[in-house]
């Protein structure tokens, strides 16, 4: 028995889209992808909550809410069938009564004349399979609600579930969705200013060129405001063998960081490897295969703190990690010297802005940072996250905004 099939919620947000603007609702192909990507992150798994995300997606004007309802009430509520009305534009749908129940369709005249009756489509079908084809529309309405049902709750499982415990197919489909995620970077003071007509101090240059106007009487001052720029994000992951799921999973987050902000990627495993170019490709498949074969240590051993040293040596000098987020991914298993990694993430906390720690061993009620690795990263570190699933990473990408409440950093003396 074969298992359920893929809805193609891309389909899906197009074809209600189209049906909601030949109700007269003036949507948009942006907006359908909206919801399209509102369904794929929030997964909803009820009819109620699947309306909501519609109309958050579509409707911007209160006297469009009447006919949206309508139009939600006739396609995900079995009233009538969305490739039906793809296929004839002129059939119209069910009508709404005044004590808000939806009535059934009008009944069609039955054809006469010939035995075949002529659809507006042009597509020619028995007039005596009339009743066939309205069971099947029935049933096909039945398979697509149930499929549709089925999709939501397997994405929702698969947003609260391990990476560890994905399989990798469901790693790839949950990769599509993490690419998806938008890494919003805090923002820091440029060296550059801005013309402004208020704020800052007075801009000398622009108030004079601006008096020759005037007969040489400086009448408007200008002012000068700097320009915000956002700072550079830096992800590190540690790809050994007790954190490949995760190093995979977060290899999607790394592409998008990239793709998007220009961010700097390094995985670790015994050796630093830089990712950066591999991961700038826009093929997602070809730049995460690449970067898979570019890292030679992969699912070997953990040394955190040589990895560390290598990139305060080689990266932090030149400026990368200067006034930058550093995002590091580990569990903190550190077989090696305590020691280094406690000097190495010291001389980090000295060059960037932020250090996110993200371990997925934190979900656990049970876990303690009492190994030797994370009690001695803990004092330089100014988030320390789980992000085990793609539920969590939402508190990934909030400590990395700077919108999540920000912890102080117990800086040990000696």
């Amino acid at each position: 028995m074969s298992g359920p099939a893929v809805v193609d919620v891309a389909l899906v947000a197009a074809t209600f889209g189209d049906v909601l603007h030949r109700a007269g609702i003036a949507t948009t192909p942006e907006r359908s992808g909206r919801f399209a990507e509102i369904v794929a992150l929030v997964a909803p798994a009820t009819t109620t909550e699947l309306y909501w995300t519609a109309r958050i997606a579509f409707v911007i004007d209160r006297r469009d809410i009447e006919v949206f309802d309508r139009v939600f009430a006739e396609v995900f509520r079995g009233m009538v069938d969305v490739v039906d009305a793809m296929r004839n534009p002129n059939v119209d749908g069910p009508s709404v009564t005044s004590s808000g129940q939806t009535a059934p369709p009008a009944p069609t005249a039955p054809p006469t004349g010939n035995a075949d009756a002529r659809r507006e489509d042009g597509i020619s079908v028995p007039a005596a399979d009339g009743d066939d084809r309205d069971e099947n529309r029935d049933d096909e309405r039945d398979d697509d609600g149930a499929q549709l049902v089925a999709a939501a709750a397997d994405l929702e499982r698969l947003s609260s579930t391990p990476f560890a415990a994905c399989t990798p197919d469901e790693l790839t489909r949950l990769g599509r969705l993490i690419a998806e995620l938008e890494v919003v970077p805090p923002q820091r003071p440029g060296r550059r200013s801005r013309r402004h007509r208020h704020d800052g101090p007075m801009h000398w240059r622009s108030t004079l060129r601006r008096a020759r106007r005037s007969g040489g009487d400086p009448v408007r001052h200008l002012h000068r405001r700097r320009v915000d720029r956002p700072r550079r994000i830096v992800l590190i992951a540690d790809v050994s063998g007790s954190m490949e799921a995760y190093g995979r999973a977060y290899l999607y987050l790394m592409h998008a960081a990239v793709r998007a902000l220009r961010a700097e990627a390094f995985v670790f495993a015994t050796r630093l490897t830089r990712l950066t170019r591999q991961l700038a490709l826009h093929d997602p498949a070809l730049a995460l295969a690449n970067a898979k074969a570019a890292a030679p240590d992969w699912s070997g051993g953990t040394r955190i703190g040589e990895a560390l040293r290598e990139f305060n040596d080689g990266w932090g000098r030149r400026g990368v990690a200067r006034g930058a987020v550093v995002v590091i991914v580990s569990d903190g298993w550190e077989p090696g010297d305590v020691g280094l990694l406690q000097r190495e993430i010291e001389r980090l906390s000295l060059l960037a802005h932020r250090i996110i720690w993200v371990n997925p061993r934190r979900q656990s009620a049970q876990f303690r940072p009492l190994t030797g690795g994370m009690s001695a990263v803990l004092p330089f570190v100014d988030a320390f996250v789980s992000g085990h699933s793609l539920a969590d990473m939402e508190e990934v990408l909030a400590a990395i905004s700077g919108t999540a409440r920000r912890r102080g950093r117990l800086r040990r003396r000696g």
